[in-house]
């Protein structure tokens, strides 16, 4: 057990507030949560399921598979097996209140030497699934929430000890606080305000300058910035996903990710007129480039973030996107996603957003979602609808 049972009940407990707050319309009795867990996340899995039972709720268990049976599964299988989507996964999906995922990986380069064709039929097929689920999302039906238990691969892969690794999500959770909850609803309340400000500039465009970036962003009509929402445990990250059509220019990616069980490091992308045209990564290269060409929406930008230094109190490289996307050390971070955008983005009644009124607006759709993280230190400027220019993000943090 890498946490002591008070760590245990306090990681729960800031588990179900990020769910409960994740969703618009308020938990009923008897509302259904699918508890999706790795092996490795038993411990904290007993007590999120008393939780749930607590609550009056009715737990959907769901054990995803072990790193032998993942890589069989792409390795063995043809297309349709890939491709195959059971009709009690359509039902689940269609009738699921809550979802929260633990996850405890015991390889993350189990996959390394599988096709990614092979990984990217089966992603194109559970594009449906995730429509189902954001559908729900949009009618206030469904919230969902996760997290990351911390375990002996994910430390060495990120060059730290198991017990500097548990301890880095100890911090980031804030579960060496008495009520961590409580400290949760600050954070949130303070993006809140961050939210707000930002949401109310005339942006037109965004520029983010760096050592090795040099991005203009094209924010889109009805957008707004989203974040801290419970969604994710930790997160401090604010969001948007821009119109896809107005980016220009060079993205550097300084911290690794692991995709798929392949490690990229120091990416970079060029983007003209909305669309990667020239992508290169120190390692894993091939790869990258296999990713992007997924489908068409894969080599444009689904979203772009920012993480103010002031709230997250993760300084390591962690092998894991939850917490490299929130990292805040010297300078905060950027980051953004080639792939599917965020439609709860939308300025609008977002249950109303069809499919044709996504492409009008410039929401991207893919079967990817790649978040690249960059911690240089920089400076992001809002470009406003009259020409007048005001910085909003420098060495860390947010200026409202």
């Amino acid at each position: 057990m890498v946490f002591t049972q008070t760590q245990l009940e306090r990681y729960a407990d800031v588990l179900l507030w990020g769910l409960q707050t994740a969703r618009t319309k308020p938990f009923k009795a008897y509302d259904k949560v699918i508890l999706r867990i790795e092996r490795d996340a038993l411990d904290l899995a007993e007590v999120v399921h008393r939780k749930i039972l607590e609550k009056q709720w009715v737990p959907v268990m769901k054990l995803f598979p072990t790193p032998t049976m993942e890589k069989q599964f792409y390795t063995v299988t043809d297309q349709k097996q890939r491709r195959f989507i059971g009709p009690w996964d359509k039902s689940l999906y269609e009738n699921a209140n809550g979802s929260i995922v633990l996850s405890a990986p015991a390889s993350l380069t189990h996959l390394k030497e599988v096709d990614p064709k092979r990984i990217n039929d089966y992603l194109l097929a559970r594009k449906t699934m995730r429509k189902i689920m954001e559908q729900r999302e949009e009618k206030g039906l469904l919230g969902w929430t996760l997290c990351t238990i911390p375990t002996r691969a994910l430390a060495e892969k990120a060059s730290l000890s198991i017990k500097a690794y548990t301890n880095q999500i100890i911090r980031a959770c804030y579960l060496d606080e008495t009520d961590p909850v409580k400290k949760w609803a600050e954070i949130h309340r303070e993006s809140q305000t961050i939210k707000k400000w930002l949401n109310s500039l005339p942006v037109k465009s965004l520029r983010l300058e760096s050592s090795s970036c040099d991005l203009t962003i094209s924010l889109g009509d009805k957008r707004r910035w989203m974040g801290v929402s419970g969604h994710n445990i930790p997160s401090f990250e604010l969001f948007t996903s821009p119109d896809w059509r107005g980016t220009d220019g060079a993205y550097c990616a300084n911290l690794p990710s692991y995709q798929s069980g392949n490690l990229v490091s120091n990416i970079k992308l060029v983007f003209k007129k909305g669309n990667v045209i020239s992508a290169e990564a120190e390692q894993g290269g091939p790869f990258l480039k296999q990713m992007i060409a997924m489908d068409a929406g894969a080599k444009r930008l689904g979203e772009f973030s920012l993480t103010d230094k002031r709230f997250s109190r993760i300084n390591k490289f962690m092998a894991d996107t939850l917490f490299d996307e929130n990292f805040g050390g010297s300078h905060g971070n950027s980051h953004i996603a080639v792939g599917q955008s965020y439609s709860d983005t939308y300025n609008g009644n977002v249950s109303a957003l069809t499919a044709e009124k996504k492409r009008r607006l410039g929401f991207n759709t893919s079967a990817l979602h790649w978040d690249m993280v960059n911690t240089e230190d920089k400076t992001v400027t809002a470009i406003m609808k009259d020409g007048s220019r005001k910085i909003i993000y420098e060495h860390g943090s947010f200026l409202h």
